[in-house]
């Protein structure tokens, strides 16, 4: 087998569905970064992946990848009760109803501010709005100060948290900057880590009220007691505010799928949260984010009667199972249809992982991801503006792809 480490390079989201394509159905088998390779899909596949018995995540994820997007140390490192019990801090401030609420509340209030602000402009590069508006709601809602110039600051880490997305999986100046990315906002989000942990709140220096999510990070405790270290705390902060800025790449999605089928923004604008989470549903499963997720096989496994030998990586491709003819009808139509009246099942819609959020890793911010895109997608459709001629391809060998363009509007009224 050769290896396909420049292959998934140049290729992107279209490598693994092309390999599956040419080795028909079961497991493809492959080979990256020098290991042995087995690369899984389908509901069936996902609760395999997701048990710890198969696939372990400690000392899979590539360096390069830790030192842009995740942060070393971090939660997607840890397996079993280290896991847990470092998951449980995720849990607490991201799968709360009310608090996931009082954010899209944030952010919704941000999108009104803005798309003010946006009238009169010559033009408005949609995706830079959309990271900064996020950025200003998310570090509201956790407690992370933009202090001396708020505007500004708010663009330099809007920057810094799309940058860390956008330079993981590439070799080029996109992964410097993303590294650099990640040492100004860990060195930052240290420094207040620690602040606040000499300041040593309790509930009535508060009001009474609840800690914040850096109160929160600063106060968690591992399974041995002990506090994270500065730096890992910044880093567990930077994964609650990195991925919520990253609901940027859904929302400009969201905008193309408009202005592709312009007959589906009344529906957007005026059905409500059901329709609205529905479109959510289908722009997450339609477009291009993740590209698999990946761990290591712990021990000599059996995949339906395939081995899969200790050591080797194994892969969940989550691309190629949101767009599996198998699962899905017509998997390259953009169809809200599919969701209006039904949630889609925990193993068949993976953009953001599957299996169980609290017990897996799954993707906890999955709630916050729709949320936001419920308050944000039907304010977009009542939006009025032009969209100019421009380049709105989504080149498939880039990861993590947008439009080329941002997506540029004019006019805004």
């Amino acid at each position: 087998m050769l290896d396909q480490t420049l292959p998934l390079l140049t290729k992107g989201y279209a490598w693994l569905p092309d390999l599956s394509r040419r080795e028909g159905p079961g497991p493809v088998r492959t080979r990256l970064l020098g290991k042995p390779v087995v690369a899984l899909r389908g509901p069936a596949a996902v609760p395999f992946f997701y048990d710890e018995n198969h696939v372990r995540r400690r000392t899979a994820l590539p360096e390069p990848v830790l030192s842009t997007l995740f942060g070393k140390g971090a939660v997607h490192t840890l397996d079993g009760d280290e896991h847990r019990t470092r998951k449980a801090l995720f849990m607490s401030v991201l799968k709360d109803p009310a608090g996931v609420a009082a954010l899209a509340e944030r952010v919704a209030d941000e999108w009104e501010r803005s798309s003010k602000e946006w009238i009169g402009r010559s033009q408005v590069t949609l995706f830079d709005e959309v990271s900064v508006l996020i950025t200003r709601a998310v570090c509201a809602w956790a407690g992370v100060p933009l202090t001396e110039h708020p505007d500004d600051e708010a663009r330099r880490t809007a920057h810094d948290l799309v940058t860390m997305v956008d330079g993981f999986a590439t070799a080029g100046p996109r992964h410097w900057q993303a590294r650099r990315a990640r040492q100004r906002q860990e060195q930052r989000l240290a420094h207040l880590i620690e602040d606040i942990r000499s300041a040593d709140l309790t509930p009535s220096d508060r009001g009474g009220a609840a800690p914040s999510v850096v109160e929160a990070v600063a106060a968690h405790r591992e399974a041995d007691g002990q506090f994270l270290d500065p730096r890992t705390a910044a880093v567990e902060l930077l994964n609650v505010l990195r991925p919520t800025v990253a609901v940027t790449w859904f929302t400009v999605f969201g905008a193309h799928a408009l202005h592709r089928h312009p007959a589906l923004r009344e529906r957007l604008a005026t059905e409500g949260e059901d329709y609205a989470r529905a479109f959510a549903h289908e722009v997450r499963r339609f477009y291009p984010f993740a590209p698999f997720v990946a761990g290591l096989a712990p021990a000599d496994l059996d995949w339906h009667g395939e081995p899969i030998a200790e050591g080797t990586m194994v892969l969940l491709d989550l691309y190629g199972q949101n767009h599996d003819p198998q699962l899905w009808e017509a998997p390259y139509t953009f169809d809200p249809e599919r969701f209006t009246g039904r949630e889609p099942g925990r193993d068949e819609l993976v953009p953001q992982g599957g299996g169980e959020a609290g017990e897996g890793h799954r993707c906890p911010g999955e709630d916050v991801t729709l949320a936001v895109l419920t308050a944000l997608l039907p304010r977009l459709a009542r939006l009025d503006h032009h969209v100019p001629e421009q380049d709105l391809r989504i080149p498939l060998n880039r990861m993590p792809t947008r439009p080329r363009s941002g997506f540029v509007i004019t006019d805004v009224r």
